[in-house]
């Protein structure tokens, strides 16, 4: 591969990176707090392959061809290993290929990543109270409930059926990228919708219980919402987090 495909190379790749890092694209990849470190890559990425065609314009033409000029005769032209040219293929995933995000199948195979929080803010007026669902799950399964008290709560998240078919609501978290996003899931309790598809989201309000169950694959505490009302939303636009 010769300087002008690497350029090439280096141009395009920037461009998807920016392509992605400008819509809600990244967010299939990336945690949001990320974006601006995305976008600077891509920059880079385009500044590097526009300074490579740059360099190589003010070359000599002798010296861009290997020729006796460049000091190597015959000898100095040489062919790149074809191999090189795999470097396409991460190129052609990223720019014909958006992975869905992970799902229920995912986050029931992952034992859930829910941890205990520092601490637990007070919580503002409203009713219901508007929560995110690692919020709502580290106070419940940790603090008891303590600071829930009998509050009106409102979570959202997608459903996942264990293999009895149980339901919870669900959402992947990312420490970095979706390749380390591990569940956090909360039981259904109470007024329970008759039925419920796997990866359909819900927005569920209702009320603290003391119930909980272990994650069959890593032990951890997973605990209930008495559900008083459960409506499906549209899919959000950032899939990963609360």
């Amino acid at each position: 591969m010769n300087r002008q495909a690497q350029a090439a190379v280096l141009f395009l790749t920037g461009a998807a990176v920016l392509r992605a890092g400008l819509s809600d694209l990244y967010l299939r990849y990336v945690k949001a707090g990320l974006r601006p470190f995305l976008l600077a890559a891509g920059i880079v990425l385009i500044a590097t392959a526009v300074a490579t065609v740059w360099y190589e314009l003010r070359r000599p033409r002798a010296a861009r061809e290997g020729g006796p000029e460049a000091g190597g005769g015959s000898a100095g032209a040489h062919h790149e290993p074809r191999i090189s040219w795999l470097w396409l293929l991460p190129l052609f995933a990223l720019i014909l290929v958006s992975p869905p995000p992970l799902g229920s199948y995912s986050a029931m195979h992952t034992g859930t990543a829910l941890q205990e929080p520092l601490g637990y803010p007070a919580l503002p007026a409203g009713d219901p109270l508007p929560l995110g669902l690692a919020d709502y799950a580290g106070r419940a399964a940790y603090d008891h409930g303590h600071s829930l008290g009998d509050r009106h709560v409102r979570i959202t998240g997608f459903i996942a059926l264990d293999s009895d078919g149980a339901p919870f609501l669900t959402r992947m978290t990312l420490n970095c990228c979706a390749a380390d996003a591990s569940p956090v899931k909360v039981g259904l309790a109470g007024r329970i919708p008759p039925v419920l598809q796997p990866d359909s989201w819900f927005e569920v309000t209702g009320t603290y219980t003391d119930k909980r169950t272990r994650d069959p694959v890593n032990g951890g505490v997973i605990p209930f919402i008495d559900v008083l009302e459960a409506r499906p939303v549209p899919v959000p636009s950032n899939e990963y987090g609360d």
